[in-house]
């Protein structure tokens, strides 16, 4: 597993339950020596929720500093979105490195572009020429997305592979508060900071503002580099590793089934999740108005966001207790309870603000509680180690993709309720509670069930797949050459002939 290359680990040993050359124990040490790689691994999504929450208050203030001169430009309208088309990228292209080349340089990497990029838009000029300096923010907003796509196939992969020296039982619950977790934690200091930060200048320095706000998100990038220059390679990943030929005809027939519906579940949730920032629009304009100091909008704008974590703390215990795929569908479909009630009742519940808050509160928790904290933790735990960075990246790209197309297809959607602005609001929740109602069926009828080991059965399965159809495994793992343990591979295709 992934650990520092100070500490030491001992061999596997049997927990009375599995055959004693699979089974996984926790290493020796201290909980915190054993939670600090695992933290350190999946840590770096923080910036994934902090990045892409912080850019709607530098929205805000940009507007309120340039007027129309900044919501006429082409910046205003692909400044938020453009991360995301970066962000794919980043998927595919680090879930490929993290396989092919190695998990911990692929993390650095990811995380020394995050730095950079995010620096550069803090600091984004042209010349003087305000549109050009729009653009430029935009062009480096795309790049951190590159940096974010990282993140998800090297850094949560090697944290669900690291998780498995936590103690049996604990394991789901330490990879979801050190993934899913830390980026709902990204989304409210990612609303809080700009509030600090205009209370602070008295709600005015527009530039101090959002440039203070999106400087910031380099602090923990930097912490989570320093920690990280002292990972090492997993010790799954040094065993399982496909560096050299990768079989993908024999992967795809394999996998393509499991990942085609973890890949639609992931999708379904980031088209409801994102689009719904509607409702949190409509919330705030029914509290203040357009004249309104930027404390009070990003102040309200953090407490929405605090919803988020009662559903991705209290999902991580449940998901241990109850097991991912059942975890998810639990919260889908209490979600979708929620959303056809809000549907029928919108008439009457959208007169008490206060009240339809606390409600869609319970709607955005319930969805952290399922696929929030579970979808990842399924892609990264139901393939094999040699191909989790690839199987994982496309996975999360796919999410992404769902998460742009829901933001562009909810205007529509609204909009057939025409000029009935009840319906308008309605039509929303009926189609997001129906597609919580698929993602149900799908994990509950197509996804295996994934336990506290599942990662050491996984590749074993997926070892004797390839053996029986004549593939050579002594190829995987990494070599002596490549610098990994002297060893290991073989040692590895030794017992599993045994």
């Amino acid at each position: 597993m992934f650990g520092f290359t100070k500490g030491e680990e001992n061999p596997p040993h049997s927990n009375g339950e599995e055959d004693e050359e699979t089974s996984i124990e926790p290493i020796s040490g201290s909980w915190f020596q054993t939670a600090l790689p695992v933290f350190a691994c999946g840590a770096g999504l923080f910036s994934d929720g902090y990045i892409n929450n912080v850019i709607g208050s530098v929205n805000t203030t940009l507007k309120a500093q340039y007027g129309t001169v900044y919501s006429g430009s082409n910046a205003y309208k692909y400044v938020s979105d453009i991360a995301f088309v970066g962000t794919v990228i980043g998927q595919l292209f680090f879930g490929v490195l993290a396989d092919k080349w190695s998990r911990t340089n692929s993390l650095m990497i990811s995380t020394v572009i995050l730095i950079i990029f995010t620096a550069l838009a803090t600091g984004s000029y042209y010349h003087g020429d305000d549109v050009a300096m729009f653009n430029m923010l935009t062009a480096w907003r795309f790049f951190v997305g590159i940096g974010i796509g990282g993140e998800y196939p090297a850094g949560s992969v090697g944290c669900a592979e690291t998780s498995g020296k936590m103690k049996a039982g604990t394991r789901h619950r330490w990879f979801i508060l050190f993934t899913n977790s830390m980026i709902d934690f990204g989304f409210v200091i990612g609303a809080f900071v700009p509030y600090v930060v205009a209370a602070a200048t008295h709600n005015g320095h527009y530039s101090t503002i959002w440039r203070t706000s999106l400087g910031i998100g380099v602090v923990f990038p930097l912490v989570l580099f320093v920690l990280r220059m002292r990972l090492k390679e997993p010790e799954d990943y040094a065993k399982n590793a496909m560096k050299k030929d990768t079989p993908y005809l024999l992967i795809i027939k394999f996998y393509w089934w499991r990942l085609l519906c973890v890949s639609t579940v992931w999708f379904l949730y980031d088209f409801s999740v994102y689009a719904f920032g509607i409702y949190s629009s409509s919330i705030l304009a029914g509290i203040y108005d357009d004249s309104a100091p930027l404390t009070t909008i990003f102040g309200w704008n953090t407490v929405i966001n605090i919803f988020y974590l009662p559903g991705t703390i209290i999902g991580a215990w449940v998901s241990d207790w109850m097991g991912p795929k059942h975890a998810l569908v639990l919260g889908v479909t209490l979600q979708a309870l929620v959303g056809f009630i809000m549907a029928g009742v919108y008439s009457k519940i959208e007169q008490h603000i206060a009240a339809f808050a606390v409600v869609y509160g319970i709607f955005l928790s319930l969805g952290e509680l399922g696929p929030g904290n579970n979808i990842g933790l399924l892609a990264a735990k139901t393939c094999a180690t040699g191909v989790r960075g690839r199987y994982y990246g496309i996975a999360a790209a796919i999410g992404k993709i769902g998460a742009f197309v829901g933001t562009w297809v909810f205007p529509y959607i609204q909009a057939a309720g025409g000029d009935n602005a009840v319906k308008t609001a309605q039509y929303p929740f009926w189609v997001a509670s129906s597609l919580c109602i698929l993602s149900a069926a799908i994990v509950l009828f197509c996804i295996p069930n994934v336990g506290q080991d599942t990662i050491t059965h996984e590749d074993q399965r997926f070892r004797e797949y390839l053996q029986s159809q004549g593939w050579d495994t002594t190829q995987l793992g990494i070599s002596k050459g490549d610098g990994s343990e002297e060893g290991v591979a073989t040692q590895v295709d030794e017992k599993v002939a045994q």
